[in-house]
């Protein structure tokens, strides 16, 4: 990715690039069937997007995601 497109993104969300290729890294070797692994990466995205999860929520997304309920399409729903 240029740094373009990093600029762009860290206008819009006050995210910069290294926090956004850490995630990604996370993201991309992280185990999805591993709730703490799940709860890392839901506590990173909600202290970046400065947006708390309740656990009652957070438990909700792990269950759907350790029983792979994740609705394909999910850009309906952003």
């Amino acid at each position: 990715m240029n740094d373009n497109l990093f600029n762009k993104i860290e206008q819009k969300t006050n995210v910069n690039k290294d926090t956004i290729i850490s995630l990604a890294r996370k993201l991309q070797d992280g185990n999805y069937k591993d709730e703490n692994t799940l709860k890392d990466i839901i506590h990173e995205l909600s202290f970046i997007t400065g947006r708390e999860v309740s656990e009652e929520k957070e438990k909700k997304i792990i269950s759907m995601i350790v029983n792979d309920k994740v609705p394909k399409d999910i850009e309906k729903y952003v």
